[in-house]
C-alpha cells in the first residue's frame, strides 16, 4: 500500500470506528428491548422462510461518509426512526379519520373501526364545528353534521365516546381554531366516564399557523390563538403528561398545493414556532416538547415521501437540540402521523384510489411513520361508506401482517436514491427556515415576545407570503396535469373505463333538524344562570394572563355550548379577517 493510500486510510478510521460503535450502541438497546419484553413475539422471516436482520448498515469495516447524517435507529439524528426496534417493537397505530352526522352515528362507525382492528380514533368534526358555531346558528345552516360530525356540548361528547373508555383508547382531534374549547368537552366527558383526566393519551391538533397559511378555519387574529394554545401546553405538562396539545400539521399545508419541501419546511418552521412559544412562557422545552406532534401528508411520488419524513426527523432533531436546547432524546424526537394524500384521489376511476391509496401508505410506513389513516376510495366524491371504510382499514392491515414491512427498521436506509433526495429535501428546507426567519427580523415586539421564527411564521402571515407560495406551486402542478407532463390514470391518460357510478354516503338533512332540535332541548334543561355565570368568569379570566383552561372546564362542565363559549371570546378578542390581496 502506497503513502497516499496509507493516509486515506488513516483518514477515514475515526468514521469506521463511529460506524462499529454505532452498531453496538444500537445492539445494546436492541437487546435491552428484547429482554423488557419490547419486541413482538412475531415472525420476522420473509415469505420465503428467510431470516431477516432487524436493521442493516454498512459492511463490518467498512465506511460511509454518508453515515454521520444517516445513523442507527433510535439515535441522534433519528433520521432511521426513533426506535431501534423499528416496527418490531411496535408496529403503527391504524387510526382512521372519522365522523359524520351526529354524534351516535359517528360513534357506531367508531365502534365498527375498534371491532376490525383499529388501534386508535380520530375525530373529523362538521364546519360548524369547526369554526365554533353551535347547529343552531343561522351561519351552520346545510352544514350540519356533512363534513364530519356535530358537536355542540359536552353532552355530545358524552354520546360520541359511549362505550368507548377513555383511559385506553386514544383519540386524535383533526380542530384547530376552537381546539381549546373541544378538549375541555373532552376531558369532561372523560371525567363522566369516571377516567382519571392524567391517564388520559391523545393528540389535539391546535396548529393555528396552518390555518392562516393554508386551511382557513381560524377565529380570532393570531395572538390570541397564541395566547390558548399556550395555556394548554402549560395545563397538559402539569397535568395530562401523557397527552399530546398540539399537533403541527403539514397535511392541510399539502393539500392547499404545496411541494413536499414547503410541506416539510412550513411545517417544522411552525413546529419551531410553538417551541418559542412554549420558551416563552418559561416552560421547559424537556418537559413541553414531547407534548408536540406532527401531521404530514403522503402523496403519490413514493421516494419523494419517503426521504421527506426521514429528513424530518433529522432536521427536528438537530434543531431542538442545537438551537432550542434539548438534552433529553424524547425531547428532540418527532413524531408523526400520516395522512394519505386526499388531493391524490381522482372523481374519475374512482376504484383506482384503492391503488393509490395503498401506495401512499407503504411511503408513510417505510418513512416511519407512528400512526395511519388511509383514505377511502370514494372520499373525493363524500365521506366514505362503511364498506369503503373497511377496504381502507383492511389497506392497513394488509400492508402490516403480509407484506413484511415491519420486519426491518428503515429498510431503505443507505439506498443512494434515497439519501439524496433526504438530503436535497433537508437543504431545501433550511433555505426556506432561512427565509422565514428573515422576514420577520425587523419586527422587535415579535422577535422579543416570541423568537425569530415565529416573528417571520407571523410576518408571513400577515403579508401572504406563505399563501402566495402554496399557490405558485398548485398553479405550476397543475399546468404540468394539463399539460400531460405530469400524468393521472384515469384523467388525462388511460380514460377508458368500464366502472359506473360509486354509490356515496349522503346525510340527510333530518340529521341537522334532529341536532337542532336535541340542542334546544338541553337548553332548556340545563341551568342558564350556571352558565352565564360560567363564561363571565371565564371572560374575566380572559382579561388577565392567568391559564384560561379551568375557567373552561367550568364552562363546560354547566353544559355551556361550543358557539357560547367561542362567541362570548369573539366579543372580547375580535375576529380576523384575512386582508384582500391581488
Amino acid at each position: 500500500m502506497d503513502a497516499r493510500s496509507m493516509r486515506a486510510r488513516a483518514l477515514r478510521k475515526p468514521e469506521v470506528d463511529e460506524i462499529a460503535a454505532g452498531r453496538r450502541r444500537w445492539r445494546e438497546r436492541l437487546d435491552a428491548a428484547v429482554a423488557a419484553g419490547k419486541v413482538r413475539d412475531a415472525d420476522f422471516t420473509t415469505l420465503s422462510g428467510t431470516e431477516v436482520d432487524p436493521v442493516y448498515g454498512p459492511p463490518e469495516g467498512a465506511d460511509d461518509p454518508r453515515f454521520e447524517r444517516i445513523g442507527w435507529p433510535g439515535e441522534y439524528p433519528f433520521t432511521r426512526g426513533l426506535y431501534s426496534t423499528g416496527y418490531r417493537g411496535r408496529a403503527w397505530t391504524i387510526r382512521q379519520f372519522a365522523g359524520f352526522g351526529n354524534a351516535k352515528q359517528t360513534n357506531e362507525r367508531y365502534q365498527m373501526i375498534l371491532r376490525s382492528g383499529g388501534g386508535g380514533l380520530s375525530v373529523a368534526f362538521d364546519m360548524p364545528t369547526l369554526m365554533g358555531r353551535d347547529s343552531d346558528d343561522a351561519r351552520s345552516l346545510g352544514e350540519v353534521g356533512h363534513c364530519g360530525v356535530a358537536i355542540d356540548s359536552a353532552a355530545d361528547m358524552d354520546v360520541l365516546f359511549d362505550g368507548i373508555p377513555l383511559g385506553d383508547v386514544t383519540t386524535s382531534m383533526t380542530i384547530s381554531g376552537p381546539a381549546v374549547p373541544i378538549f375541555c368537552m373532552y376531558v369532561v366527558a372523560a371525567e363522566r366516564q369516571g377516567v382519571a383526566v392524567g391517564d388520559l393519551n391523545g393528540t389535539l391538533q391546535t396548529d393555528i399557523f396552518k390555518e392562516y397559511i393554508a386551511q382557513k378555519e381560524w377565529l380570532f387574529e393570531p395572538e390570541p390563538h397564541l395566547r390558548l394554545i399556550g395555556d394548554v401546553m402549560e395545563y397538559c405538562a402539569s397535568s395530562v403528561p401523557d397527552y399530546k396539545p398540539l399537533s403541527v400539521s403539514g397535511y392541510h399545508i399539502r393539500e392547499a398545493g404545496s411541494t413536499a419541501a414547503q410541506e416539510l419546511a412550513f411545517t417544522l418552521a411552525d413546529g419551531f414556532g410553538y417551541v418559542e412559544l412554549g420558551l416563552s412562557r418559561g416552560l421547559d422545552v424537556d418537559v413541553f416538547a414531547p407534548g408536540l406532534s406532527f401531521f404530514f401528508d403522503a402523496h403519490v411520488d413514493f421516494f419523494e415521501e419517503i426521504a421527506k419524513f426521514r429528513a424530518a426527523r433529522r432536521i427536528w432533531a438537530r434543531w431542538m437540540r442545537d438551537v432550542y436546547g434539548a438534552r433529553t432524546e424524547k425531547a428532540q424526537w418527532l413524531r408523526f402521523h400520516t395522512q394519505t394524500a386526499g388531493v391524490s384521489l381522482t372523481g374519475q376511476q374512482p376504484y383506482n384510489n384503492v391503488v393509490r391509496t395503498a401506495v401512499e401508505a407503504l411511503a408513510a410506513v417505510l418513512g416511519g411513520t407512528n400512526s395511519l389513516h388511509t383514505n377511502a376510495l370514494d372520499e373525493v366524491l363524500a365521506l366514505p361508506t362503511e364498506s369503503a371504510a373497511e377496504i381502507a382499514l383492511r389497506t392497513q392491515q394488509v400492508l402490516m401482517e403480509e407484506t413484511g414491512v415491519t420486519n426491518v427498521a428503515d429498510p431503505l436506509g443507505g439506498s443512494w436514491y434515497v439519501e439524496a433526495l433526504t438530503d436535497r429535501l433537508e437543504a431545501e428546507a433550511e433555505e426556506i427556515f432561512s427565509r422565514i426567519r428573515s422576514m420577520g427580523a425587523d419586527d422587535v415586539r415579535w422577535q422579543q415576545t416570541y423568537g425569530p421564527m415565529t416573528a417571520g411564521i407571523l410576518h408571513g402571515i400577515d403579508n401572504g407570503w406563505f399563501t402566495g407560495e402554496i399557490a405558485e406551486s398548485a398553479f405550476q402542478h397543475q399546468q404540468r396535469v394539463e399539460k400531460g407532463d405530469k400524468r393521472v390514470v384515469g384523467v388525462n391518460v388511460h380514460t377508458g373505463s368500464v366502472t359506473g357510478e360509486l354509490d356515496i354516503l349522503r346525510v340527510s338533512h333530518e340529521v341537522e333538524d334532529e341536532q337542532r332540535s336535541v340542542l334546544a332541548r338541553r337548553r332548556a334543561a340545563r341551568d342558564d344562570a350556571a352558565v352565564r355565570s360560567a363564561l363571565a368568569a371565564m371572560v374575566a379570566v380572559a382579561r388577565t394572563s392567568e391559564n384560561l383552561v379551568p375557567s373552561m372546564l367550568d364552562a363546560v362542565r354547566a353544559e355551556a355550548t361550543l358557539g357560547e363559549i367561542c362567541d362570548a371570546l369573539r366579543a372580547e378578542w375580535g375576529v380576523y379577517s384575512e386582508p384582500a390581496r391581488f
